[in-house]
């Protein structure tokens, strides 16, 4: 007898909102970062594989903190600040993750936010080259004291939207990013080929296998395939 196909049984978590990584989450900006971070290490004479395994879902100053642990913090930030306008000039390269503006399109309505570690004007500048709409209520570089992995971020994001950390859902696809999110008591929806080293609750290969669904009572369910 042929063989039969059984559908696959989606994953269905249920939340009051969702918390939203930008750099490879939303949008593919690997392109840029591979080009300034590389041409960093170079300066640095550091390896830049090595390096390009660090700087993903953190601030600029702190990947600089790990890789160079001896180096003075204020030339971190300086690097940092000089990086940032680098990266908001340089938007080459950068384009929506698959299934991005349908999946933000189908938010509206539903408690998000926007939790990067971009600054404003960066998030701002690659959301628009990426053609992406920016949610009303984001918590940026400048909102926070600590980098992710630190779970401030994401505990920032759940307070401005008035939910409890519990019911919040975070999408993301970095290790530092995930770890966060798992370290402010939420669930984590991975993204990408990143993320599934990190141990989220569940894992996608991009914003096409996840699907969102207002139920009332201010749920939200989503489907991850």
């Amino acid at each position: 007898m042929p063989a039969t196909t059984v559908p696959a049984v989606p994953t269905v978590l249920t939340a009051r909102a969702l918390l939203l990584d930008m750099d490879g989450t939303l949008v593919n900006s690997d392109a840029v970062v591979e080009r300034i971070w590389r041409r960093w290490a170079e300066q640095h004479g550091l390896d830049g594989d090595e390096v390009m395994t660090v700087v993903h879902g953190r601030q600029g100053y702190a990947s600089m903190a790990l890789l160079l642990p001896d180096r003075p913090m204020e030339q971190n930030h300086a690097d940092n600040a000089r990086m940032l306008a680098e990266e908001t000039a340089d938007v080459e390269g950068v384009v929506p993750i698959p299934g991005a503006p349908e999946f933000l399109a189908s938010l509206r309505g539903v408690p998000h936010a926007l939790v990067t570690s971009a600054d404003l004007a960066l998030a701002t500048a690659r959301m628009g080259a990426a053609g992406l709409e920016m949610p009303e209520v984001r918590v940026t570089a400048e909102s926070v004291g600590a980098s992710k992995p630190d779970p401030e971020g994401f505990l920032k994001g759940a307070a401005e939207l008035g939910v409890a950390p519990a019911d919040c859902v975070v999408f993301e696809d970095s290790g530092a990013g995930i770890q966060a999110g798992r370290a402010a008591g939420m669930r984590v929806v991975g993204v990408g080929p990143r993320a599934g080293f990190h141990e989220p609750d569940v894992v996608v290969g991009d914003l096409r296998e996840v699907r969102v669904e207002a139920v009332g009572d201010g749920l939200v369910r989503v489907y991850v395939r």
